[in-house]
C-alpha cells in the first residue's frame, strides 16, 4: 500500500505530470508528425553529407540504420524533456518554436558529446559528425515549418469564413492580442479585418497583416460600405478613453461596440478553443456615462472601522449590500446585517460567507419601524457605527402610500437614531437622496424630514456633550443598476423588443455607480464631525432620452425604428430635474474634492421632535391628506407636482 501511494505521488508530481496526459490523442498525433519529420531530416542529412564527406575514409562502429534509430531515440527523449508535443499546432507560439529549437540542439549536442567521448577512448566515431550537424539544422527547420504552416493554413481558413467583420480599437499590445486570439480561436463569431488608431498616432500602415485606419468620418463610411458593424475595445483601452466622448461616433452610426474580459480572467491552462472568446459582449451603458473618478482616503476609513462593530440597515438592498462589501475590507470586528426581507438576506449571507470567510457577518431579521426590535438589536450587538440605508425609495409608490413612506423613512430613521444615542454609537450615517432638495414628492419630503430630525438631534445633544453620537447625512442622486432603477428597466424593455418608455423628452437625472456612491459614503463618514449633510459631485446630468437611445444602439438596434420610444408623461411626484442643493443653501469644500458640505437651515430639536411625532401619529391613523399637509408644514419648500396633493399647495 505504501509503495502504491508513493508511486501515485510521483505520478502526480510536476516531474511526470505531462505523462498522465500523454494519452491525449492530438499530442500523439503531434509527436508522430515530429518523429516522421526527424526521420526525413536524418536521411536528408545523410544524402546531403554524401556530397560533402567521404564516409569510407573514416571507420564507423554503427551501421547507418542503427545511427538513425539511436538519433530518433535521443530526439524522443529531448522531445519529452521540452514537452514539444504538448501544444496544439494551430496555436503555436514563439515558445513552441523555442522548445523545438532546444530539443534539436540538445539532440545534436548529446550525439556530438557521445562521439567525442567514444573517439577519445577508442579512436572510433559511432556517429557521423557532419550528418549530426546537418540533421539538427534540417530537423528544426521542418519542425518550425510544420507549426507555422498549420497555423497559417488554419488562420487563412478562418479568415475566409463568413463570420461578421470587426475592427479592433487600439494598436497596442492588448488590441494586438485580441486580434491574434480572434484569428486563431476556433469558436469566435467575429473576423478581425483591421485596427483603429487613436488621433495623433501613426496611421495608414499594416499591423500583423491587417490595415490600421484613422478614426474619422471616412472610416465610418468605409465601415458601412464594407458592412463592418462591430468594433472591439479591450478593457485596458477602455481605461484610456473617455467613453462618453470617444465612443459616441460609433453609437451615433449604429456600430456595435464590444469588449472583452481582462486577460487575467481567462483560464491560463485552458485549451485556446475553450478560452470563451464568445464572452466578447456588448459594452454596457454604464461605461458610457461620464462620471467623476472617485479617490478616497482609505487610511482614514480604516481607522474609523477597523475592529469596530458595524450595523447596516437595509443590508440586502442595492446600497446596503455594497456598503457591507466595502466595510469588510477594513476588517471590522463584526458586521450586523439588519434587514426585513428574509430571502434576500439569506442569499446575501451565503454569498458573503463564501466570499469573505474571515469576516464575521451577523444576519438579523427585523424592521426599522419596530422600535422594540431595533432596541433589541442595539442591546444585543452594541454597534459602534451605523449605516442607515433602509428606506422606501420609489417615487410613484410612495406618492400613493404616504403613510408608509412616513413609517419607513421617518419613523424608521427616528427609531434608529434614538437607539444610537441611547446605546452610545460613535457614528450614525444616514443615506439620503437628491430628491430631498426642494421636494416635489412624498418620498423626497420624507427623506428631508429624516435629515432634519438627525441633524437637529445632533445639535441638541452637542450642547450637553461634545462626545455624543455624530450624526452624518450623505445625499446623492440615482445609482446605476440599483433595484428598480431606469437602466435595468430599459434593458428589460429592449430585450422584449420595446417599446422603451420615457416619461418626458426633457427629463434629466444625475447618475453614479453603486460602488462609487458607497465609496463616498464611507469617506464622508470619516470626514464628518456631526450634523453635516454631505453632497457628492455627481458629474454631469444625463438626459434620459439620450440614455434610452444609446442603450438601444448598444443592443444593436436603431432607436425609433427597430425599437420604438414612447413618452408616457411625468409620473406622480416626478420632476424634470433633480437638485443637489436648495437654492438658499451653499456648500463648503472638504479634503475630498468630490464631497462637499451643504450649509442648510437649522431647526430647533424641541419643535422638530413634537412635529415629527405628530406626523408619525397621523400616518399611524391612516390620514393621508392630513399626513401630507403636516409634511408641508415641516418642509415649506415641499410643493407637490403632478399629484393629487397639489390642492394642498393652493
Amino acid at each position: 500500500m505504501a509503495n502504491s501511494n508513493k508511486m501515485n505521488e510521483i505520478r502526480r508530481s510536476d516531474m511526470l505530470s505531462h505523462v498522465s496526459s500523454f494519452g491525449y490523442l492530438p499530442r500523439w498525433g503531434v509527436l508522430l508528425l515530429d518523429v516522421f519529420l526527424c526521420l526525413l531530416a536524418f536521411w536528408s542529412s545523410v544524402l546531403i553529407g554524401q556530397g560533402m564527406f567521404d564516409y569510407k575514409e573514416v571507420g564507423q562502429d554503427l551501421d547507418i540504420w542503427v545511427q538513425c534509430l539511436c538519433t530518433i531515440c535521443i530526439q524522443l527523449i529531448c522531445f519529452w524533456i521540452f514537452h514539444t508535443y504538448s501544444g496544439i499546432l494551430r496555436y503555436s507560439t514563439f515558445v513552441d518554436t523555442l522548445k523545438s529549437l532546444l530539443a534539436t540542439l540538445l539532440t545534436g549536442f548529446i550525439i556530438l558529446v557521445t562521439n567525442s567521448v567514444i573517439f577519445y577512448m577508442t579512436g572510433h566515431k559511432p556517429f557521423l559528425t557532419t550528418v549530426t550537424i546537418i540533421y539538427a539544422f534540417i530537423a528544426f527547420v521542418l519542425l518550425f515549418c510544420l507549426r507555422v504552416g498549420v497555423k497559417t493554413i488554419f488562420e487563412t481558413v478562418k479568415q475566409s469564413s463568413g463570420n461578421p467583420h470587426v475592427l479592433i480599437y487600439g494598436t497596442k499590445s492588448a488590441g494586438i492580442a485580441i486580434a491574434k486570439m480572434l484569428r486563431s480561436a476556433g469558436n469566435t463569431p467575429y473576423r478581425p479585418v483591421g485596427f483603429i488608431s487613436d488621433p495623433g498616432q501613426r496611421q495608414h500602415f499594416d499591423l500583423v497583416g491587417m490595415h490600421v485606419f484613422p478614426l474619422d468620418d471616412k472610416l465610418i463610411a468605409y465601415m458601412h460600405a464594407r458592412n463592418i458593424r462591430n468594433v472591439i475595445i479591450s478593457p485596458i483601452k477602455m481605461r484610456e478613453l473617455n467613453p462618453a466622448k470617444d465612443l459616441q461616433i460609433f453609437i451615433d452610426n449604429n456600430i456595435h461596440i464590444l469588449t472583452t474580459p481582462y486577460f487575467t480572467e481567462f483560464d491560463k491552462d485552458a485549451n485556446p478553443d475553450n478560452l470563451r472568446i464568445g464572452r466578447i459582449d456588448s459594452i454596457q451603458i454604464e461605461d458610457l456615462l461620464e462620471r467623476p473618478t472617485i479617490n478616497i482616503n482609505t487610511e482614514n476609513v480604516r481607522k474609523v472601522i477597523n475592529k469596530k462593530v458595524v450595523l447596516v440597515t437595509g443590508a440586502a438592498g442595492s446600497i446596503g449590500s455594497e456598503l457591507v462589501r466595502q466595510v469588510q475590507k477594513y476588517r471590522p470586528k463584526a458586521i450586523v446585517l439588519f434587514e426585513q426581507a428574509e430571502s434576500p438576506l439569506h442569499d446575501l449571507r451565503l454569498d458573503l460567507e463564501q466570499q469573505y470567510p474571515n469576516t464575521r457577518f451577523i444576519p438579523v431579521i427585523g424592521d426599522v419601524r419596530n422600535r422594540e426590535r431595533v432596541e433589541e438589536v442595539f442591546l444585543d450587538y452594541r454597534p459602534d457605527i451605523v449605516y442607515h440605508a433602509a428606506a422606501y425609495k420609489h417615487v410613484p409608490l410612495m406618492e400613493n402610500n404616504p403613510n408608509e413612506a412616513i413609517r419607513a423613512n421617518v419613523l424608521g430613521t427616528k427609531n434608529m437614531a434614538d437607539m444610537a444615542v441611547k446605546y452610545g454609537v460613535e457614528r450614525f450615517v444616514m443615506i439620503s437622496t437628491d430628491k430631498a432638495v426642494n421636494p416635489t414628492n412624498i418620498m423626497g419630503a420624507s427623506k428631508r424630514i429624516a435629515e432634519i430630525y438627525v441633524q437637529s438631534l445632533f445639535r441638541h445633544l452637542q450642547k450637553e456633550n461634545e462626545n455624543c453620537t455624530k450624526f452624518i447625512t450623505t445625499r446623492f442622486g440615482n445609482v446605476l443598476g440599483s433595484n428598480g432603477s431606469v437602466i435595468p428597466y430599459f434593458k428589460k424593455q429592449i430585450a422584449q423588443g420595446g417599446p422603451v418608455t420615457v416619461t418626458d423628452p426633457n427629463i434629466i437625472r444625475y447618475f453614479m455607480t453603486i460602488p462609487e456612491a458607497c465609496c463616498l459614503v464611507m469617506e464622508a463618514s470619516t470626514l464628518g464631525n456631526g450634523g453635516e449633510i454631505f453632497v457628492f459631485d455627481m458629474g454631469h446630468p444625463i438626459k434620459i432620452l439620450d440614455l434610452a437611445k444609446n442603450m438601444i444602439r448598444l443592443a444593436g438596434f436603431i432607436p425609433g425604428e427597430e425599437i420604438p420610444i414612447v413618452f408616457t408623461g411625468l409620473r406622480p411626484g416626478e420632476k424634470l430635474y433633480e437638485e443637489l442643493l436648495n437654492q438658499k443653501e451653499t456648500t463648503i469644500p472638504t479634503t475630498n474634492e468630490k464631497i462637499m458640505v451643504a450649509k442648510v437651515r437649522e431647526f430647533e430639536f424641541e419643535k422638530v421632535d413634537v412635529e415629527i411625532n405628530q406626523l408619525i401619529d397621523l400616518a399611524g391613523r391612516n390620514k393621508p391628506f392630513m399626513t401630507v399637509q403636516k409634511m408641508k408644514d415641516i418642509v415649506p419648500e415641499f410643493i407637490s407636482k403632478n399629484s393629487v396633493y397639489e390642492q394642498l399647495d393652493k
